[in-house]
């Protein structure tokens, strides 16, 4: 029996991510890992990366002493750049995305809670964005 005597299902197509979707991927995965060692360096110990839930992902979650910090991480060209990324949408997404790892995490709930921004820019050191949203909003 030769392979064009098999019959079975058709196999579905291959998805191939394009190289612009590869790049981007790639510049949020070293922008992440920045912010990461930047958070280290600052004292926060970094219990999550790339965090999924059926809301979203969250890049970090770092905690310190008795905070618990969710932090998105926006690569761009600018710091300001990074800084306009962050949208009122993608605020509530990540807000829905905490309150999963919260349920996750029970140990977790006692902390105070702070949804940061880590913005990255090349050849610029991380500009770390202490309580950029709040979950009141």
């Amino acid at each position: 029996m030769t392979k064009a005597d098999d019959v079975g299902p058709p196999e579905k197509p291959v998805k191939v991510a394009s190289p612009e979707r590869i790049a981007a991927f790639r510049t949020g995965l070293s922008a992440e890992s920045r912010a990461a060692a930047f958070l280290m360096a600052k004292g926060y110990r970094i219990l999550a990366k790339r965090f999924r839930t059926r809301y979203g992902e969250i890049d970090i979650v770092a905690r310190r002493r008795n905070l618990l910090a969710f932090v998105e991480v926006k690569a761009r060209a600018t710091l300001d750049d990074a800084a306009y990324a962050l949208t009122a949408r993608q605020q509530a997404r990540i807000i829905e995305a905490a309150q999963a790892w919260l349920i996750a995490h029970p140990e977790q709930a006692e902390f105070e809670l702070r949804f940061d921004a880590m913005l990255i820019a090349p050849r610029r050191l991380p500009r770390h964005l202490l309580a950029a949203f709040d979950a009141s909003t």
